[in-house]
């Protein structure tokens, strides 16, 4: 089982002076997680989403960590593929140049950037971004094997190399978001890594792994993006632990919430996020939330899904080290390949960032490092 982190350089005060602080202290709360033993980082990109997201050009923050890493994965959690954001070949340019600089510590997981903000900034239609999101993922698998690169389908390349080439063979691993249950069968038949939403917590994350297997299994391979599959399982896990759980537990439900506002805002119809007094009661207030939005799609005769309701959920590994290593263990049976630490939310302070990272440094990854050694 691998550890990373997520960073969505979150903030809830995006003035200009806060907005450059956060993006520097996401960059050191980076390199530190090498030092404490992580994996991977991953890094979001999102567009004109304030508050939630101020991660706009993650290729620029992913190679200003790789100069000063040498070891932790650097990993695009994820690129919007859909050509209204970016062309292709530019993806596979960029990131086959990070792959050669970076000594091929590089990952690629590819999102369609679906709020109607980000569309309305690019001009991107909501129906174009799962087909453009899949031909994108062929085109970068192609283009990045070939010698001289082809391609015509809704968008036409070439003739011509796409250089440089990656330093990994074929090619850098492929991944893709999976908030929905049918985007991981669609990862499975793909042929691609899934990066799921783990907030609804454990029993939902099982119930993902069970799906994401079952489609593996029943797969033929004639939807492959690549010959190589990848069938990596990456669950969201939030988590805030300190020596005082309950400071850490009232933190960690604190930036969680600001968290579920910013979604709830950017996603769907609620208002701006706030970053809410430190002494309010925050578990209640993610579950007053939680009965508004179930109300709401009752009422709509819409069926309440994980996806929806498990920003609001507050079971997860905040606390002690101890308490965290109790969640990872659940993660750990149900067969997840990497948990994916979400630290960096809006409210969080730098210096419970970086406590927490020093924590599972210390404490939590070598508990499953030496249970992985014993196996």
């Amino acid at each position: 089982m691998k550890f990373s982190m997520i960073f969505e350089a979150q903030l809830a005060d995006p003035a200009p002076e806060h907005e450059r602080r956060v993006l520097h202290d996401c960059v050191e709360q980076a390199v530190h997680a090498e030092a404490m033993g992580f994996d991977r980082i991953w890094a979001v990109e999102h567009h004109a989403l304030r508050q939630y997201a101020h991660m706009s050009a993650s290729e620029i923050f992913l190679t200003w960590v790789a100069a000063r890493t040498a070891r932790i994965r650097i990993g695009h959690g994820v690129v919007t593929m859909p050509f209204g954001y970016q062309h292709p070949v530019r993806v596979a340019e960029r990131a086959a140049m990070l792959d050669v600089l970076s000594g091929g510590r590089v990952d690629i997981g590819a999102g369609r950037g679906a709020t109607r903000q980000e569309m309305a900034m690019f001009g991107v239609r909501p129906e174009d971004t799962q087909p453009q999101l899949e031909e994108a993922l062929r085109i970068l698998a192609g283009a990045w094997r070939a010698e001289t690169f082809e391609w015509h389908g809704s968008i036409d390349i070439g003739p011509g190399a796409v250089l440089p080439r990656p330093v990994q063979a074929p090619h850098p691993p492929l991944f893709m978001a999976c908030s929905k249950h049918e985007s991981l069968r669609r990862a499975a038949e793909l042929g691609v890594g899934a990066l799921v939403m783990g907030f609804a917590g454990a029993d939902d994350v099982r119930a993902m792994r069970t799906l994401y297997d079952k489609a593996i299994a029943a797969r033929s391979g004639a939807h492959f993006v690549t010959e190589r599959p990848n069938d990596h399982l990456s669950a969201l896990c939030p988590t805030i632990v300190l020596d005082d759980a309950d400071d850490a537990y009232r933190i960690g439900t604190r930036g969680q919430r600001f968290f579920a506002e910013a979604i709830a805002h950017w996603y769907g119809d609620g208002p701006a996020p706030r970053a809410c007094a430190a002494d309010e009661d925050h578990v209640e207030a993610l579950a007053r939330r939680r009965a508004q939005l179930v109300a709401k799609l009752h009422e709509a005769n819409i069926p309440a899904r994980p996806v929806d309701t498990g920003p609001y959920n507050a079971r997860h590994a905040y606390g002690s080290a101890e308490d965290a290593i109790a969640y990872v263990e659940r993660l750990r049976a149900i067969g997840v390949d990497e948990v994916m630490c979400l630290i960096q939310m809006g409210t969080v302070p730098q210096e419970v960032c970086l406590e927490t990272i020093r924590q599972w440094g210390e404490t939590v990854i070598p508990h499953f490092r030496a249970r992985q050694e014993r196996a």
